[in-house]
């Protein structure tokens, strides 16, 4: 069982940056998926990266790639979201999620079996 808390959420200018932090509890293993996701009001859960818990390459959204970066503290177990660039567009709640082996389909929520429950980023102009 793992459970996930996700924190550093809040309200940021458009421009702007912020680090999203994701603290990981429970046995994890090197083969665990570990995404980000976000959700919109009105709007379906949107993948915003992936990254094998043993490392490997990250996987981005394409809303997203080059201004966002994945990246994971396996000493403090704890995964990041760097974001940089924020448009309003990224206003959404953001979700850490995993599950215990990685997965081709890493960009569904359907793939990943555990969920935080989410903090907000607001993006104001």
């Amino acid at each position: 069982q793992v459970q996930l808390l996700e924190s550093g959420g809040g309200l940021v200018q458009t421009g702007g940056s912020l680090r999203l932090s994701c603290a990981i509890s429970g046995r994890t293993s090197s083969d665990y998926a570990m995404g980000w996701f976000r959700q919109a009001p009105g709007k379906e859960r949107e993948f915003v990266a992936a990254v094998r818990w043993g490392g490997g390459r990250t996987r981005l959204g394409d809303s997203v790639s080059g201004r966002f970066t994945i990246s994971r503290d396996n000493a403090k177990n704890t995964l990041y979201l760097q974001m940089n660039s924020l448009k309003s567009e990224d206003t959404a709640v953001y979700y850490c999620a995993a599950r215990a082996r990685w997965h081709v389909n890493y960009y569904l929520t359907s793939a990943y079996d555990y969920w935080g429950p989410g903090t907000q980023v607001t993006v104001s102009s």
